[in-house]
């Protein structure tokens, strides 16, 4: 619902920007924005009809409907810290000028991202 509320008050601003400004930039952003919220809007409404409602969504559940697995929450994780830091070094890197640091940062980032990749498959919380 909400992206067709945004299709809709992208279709009246679109025309109306060009009205009042006569920026082809900016209209035909505006147009593209209301093209990529029309996309979603279709999207989302046609999957939306071929699936069940779930039971928080009808008004004659019951609280036992909604009762089972609710999903895979991971535990916590130190790899996003790492992936982060090294990205802190690339960045640092550039800024500086200092290519080796750069590619010490992108070696430590392959390092945390794989291991961020591949934390359940080892260790303590492995399926």
């Amino acid at each position: 619902m909400i992206f067709a509320i945004c299709t809709v008050f992208f279709l009246l601003v679109a025309p109306a920007y060009w009205f009042i400004t006569y920026d082809p930039t900016g209209t035909s952003a505006l147009t593209m924005t209301f093209l990529l919220a029309l996309l979603v809007t279709f999207y989302l409404g046609f999957h939306a009809s071929k699936m069940d409602p779930r039971p928080e969504d009808r008004q004659d559940a019951e609280i036992a409907d909604g009762a089972g697995e609710l999903g895979f929450f991971p535990p916590y994780s130190w790899w996003p810290m790492w992936a982060g830091l090294t990205l802190g070094v690339i960045v640092f890197g550039i800024a500086m000028g200092q290519w080796w640091l750069v590619i010490i940062g992108f070696g430590l980032g392959g390092l945390a991202v794989c291991g961020w990749i591949y934390e359940y498959y080892v260790g303590e919380h492995a399926h």
